[in-house]
């Protein structure tokens, strides 16, 4: 394909923001409750490319607004170039709204009038940029208007003259084309010369062009599906992929044959149909990981039937796609479950291996404490109140100490520090928040009941903290009560989105030995519960360590990492049980609250020092585990 390419594609045109409707069963009108994705065919091909493997990069326009913010900051997360994503000042971000109501119906709106990338134009088409990439995929959406072809055609001529390759998504939404009302956006078909016609104009500029029967109708010009590919194959040498629904697809790489069933057939995957949308962009995904990579078409299409598999098998369009980790896995284990959303082993794999963010270290100041600053409040003979205020000195130490360098966070409540819940929320730091009634064995919950009632009015960037005093011999009623709330608390962060920290402190309620807490995490694993953090007690030596990490790694090898946590400790004390701990690249930092701020708390409280005092304080108090856990972390680097 040329010149070497940095990048594996590019993909050009529509993105917007998908509000699906949660409630599965009715009318878009009788929806309550709104999930947010990112969204539109280019966007999703680039999301799902790049969680397969390639290299993906993403040409387009989001306002200069929220919706716009958001889609741009999902694309840096799943790890698509976005250089060439311009922010438009005078113009908004595309929304769809999406219902499903059952496996034929899928009711949708597009709010695309003068939208962000339908502004797209020629200059935005840069030529060295066109270049970097093996293959450029336009879709059959920014053809619809002057500006946006003239845009797309620049890119797809640029490939060309490149050595590069073309790929046309047909991406066929009569609705776009001005062929029906708003109300009928989930209207596949519409036999229309005109369209047809404009089309036509496009396809000798492609080297594959992917489509379903219904789009292959619109690009041929008829409604008889092999008359169609013939007429494509008559305007353009590209590989033409037919896309079948359950029944997979057919590809002709060349001449077609005299009966569709002689091209070259991917079988489908046998799976339950819950949503249709977004399927056929998770198979364009799947079929680019094959050909870019030179793949047989064989495994090409099993790569986009598989993907396209899951995705109506799930809720969303892009967040449905497979991880490349999950896409194996399957295709190497297969599922026993019709309905590929209820397989636990494949939602465990999707989960770990699709989420936000990564962090090689984590250095955490804790002040999520309650009943602890309660109690220090009435030895001071202070007013509660103050406790948030004092709280808000804590997050300021912990900025001035990150100044902006990633792997800092807080742990912080929303009883006692609100304000500072709050205002953590600019996106410099990791935050979590706890979920337990303090002090409670067996575990209770400061939320309630309702889980999940709870969970869903938190903002998914806020990491579900919950600790549980718990040892593997306890009397075996107070055991499963425990573990009874955790699974359900498991459940509720899954359901959600929210990603766990769970927090085990076993030496308060019997003897600790080398194998306890690595006994306490295996139980908790053979439950099902895969937090994505674990918060531990420093363990006393090498065999603890060893035990502990070694039933992780074992029972799930995608855990984000171990975070230790302090218990009033010594500064001392705990930066030498960072060396030990330091070891096992699965302990990836640290959480520790009472060891910085409980004795510049005190001293607040009772008027001895004043706000910068006690911020200076904590700030190097912080600072000084910071530095003790880096340098244990360079010793181990050595």
């Amino acid at each position: 394909m040329g010149n070497a390419a940095a990048l594996d594609l590019i993909t050009i045109g529509r993105c917007s923001v998908d509000l699906y409707g949660q409630q599965v069963g009715g009318r878009l009108e009788d929806m309550g409750s709104f999930a947010k994705y990112i969204g539109g065919c280019p966007a999703n091909i680039a999301v799902g490319s790049a969680r397969l493997g390639l290299k993906a990069g993403f040409l387009s326009r989001v306002g200069d607004e929220h919706m716009g913010r958001f889609v741009r900051e999902i694309l840096i997360d799943e790890g698509v170039d976005t250089s060439r994503l311009k922010t438009d000042p005078e113009r908004l971000t595309a929304l769809v709204i999406l219902g499903i109501r059952d496996e034929d119906s899928f009711p949708l709106i597009f709010y695309r009038e003068n939208c962000a990338d339908m502004a797209i134009c020629e200059d935005d088409i840069d030529p060295d940029y066109i270049a970097s990439a093996k293959a450029v995929v336009v879709t059959g959406t920014h053809f619809t208007t002057p500006g946006v072809e003239a845009a797309s055609r620049k890119a797809a001529r640029l490939a060309r003259e490149a050595g590069r390759k073309v790929v046309l998504d047909i991406d066929y939404r009569p609705v776009l084309w001005g062929l029906t009302g708003h109300g009928l956006g989930e209207e596949r078909f519409i036999e229309n010369d005109a369209v047809s016609k404009h089309l036509q104009t496009i396809l000798p500029l492609c080297d594959l062009i992917v489509g379903t029967e219904e789009e292959l109708h619109i690009a041929g010009g008829t409604t008889d599906t092999l008359a169609a590919i013939r007429k494509v194959r008559e305007l353009s040498e590209a590989t033409i992929v037919c896309k079948r629904g359950p029944m997979g697809c057919v590809v002709f790489p060349g001449e077609v044959p005299a009966s569709i069933e002689d091209g070259i057939k991917g079988p489908g995957f046998p799976v339950e149909v819950y949503n249709v949308l977004g399927a056929g962009d998770a198979f364009m995904s799947g079929f680019l990981r094959g050909w870019l990579r030179d793949e047989p078409l064989e495994t090409c299409c099993k790569f986009a039937n598989a993907c396209g598999a899951f995705a109506v098998s799930r809720h969303g369009c892009a967040p449905a796609v497979p991880s490349w980790t999950e896409l194996t896995y399957y295709l190497e284990n297969s599922s026993d479950h019709h309905a590929l959303r209820e397989d636990p082993d494949l939602n465990r794999i999707h989960w770990s291996t699709t989420r936000r963010r990564h962090y090689d270290s984590l250095r955490i100041l804790a002040f999520d404490h309650r009943s602890q600053f309660e109690e220090l409040a009435r030895d001071c003979g202070a007013d509660i109140a103050r406790v948030g205020y004092f709280k808000a000195l804590a997050l300021t130490a912990a900025r001035k100490v990150a100044a902006g360098r990633e792997g800092f966070g807080v742990l912080v409540d929303d009883r006692l520090g609100r304000d500072s819940l709050h205002a953590a929320a600019d996106g410099d730091l990791w935050i979590g928040r706890p979920i337990e009634l303090p002090g409670s064995r067996p575990l209770a919950f400061e939320e309630g009941p309702d889980l999940g009632g709870a969970l869903a009015e938190w903002p998914l960037t806020n990491c579900v903290k919950c600790l549980v005093f718990y040892h593997p011999d306890d009397p075996e009623d107070l055991r499963r009560t425990q573990e009874s709330q955790v699974l359900r608390l498991y459940d509720a962060c899954r359901r959600t989105g929210h990603e766990l920290l769970l927090e085990i402190i076993a030496s308060r309620h019997g003897p600790v030995d080398q194998n306890t807490l690595a006994k306490a995490i295996a139980r908790f694993y053979d439950l099902g519960v895969a937090p994505d953090w674990w918060k531990l007690e420093p363990l006393a030596d090498e065999a603890a360590w060893q035990a502990v990490c070694t039933t992780i790694e074992a029972r799930d090898p995608h855990c984000r990492g171990i975070l230790l946590l302090g218990l009033e400790r010594p500064l001392e004390e705990l930066n030498a049980s960072f060396v030990l701990a330091a070891r096992h690249p699965l302990v990836k930092g640290f959480a520790v609250g009472r060891s910085i701020f409980a004795e510049p708390a005190r001293a607040w409280l009772k008027g001895e020092i004043d706000d910068t005092e006690a911020t200076e304080q904590m700030a190097k108090r912080f600072s000084e585990l910071v530095s003790g856990w880096e340098h244990a972390a360079a010793v181990k680097a050595a």
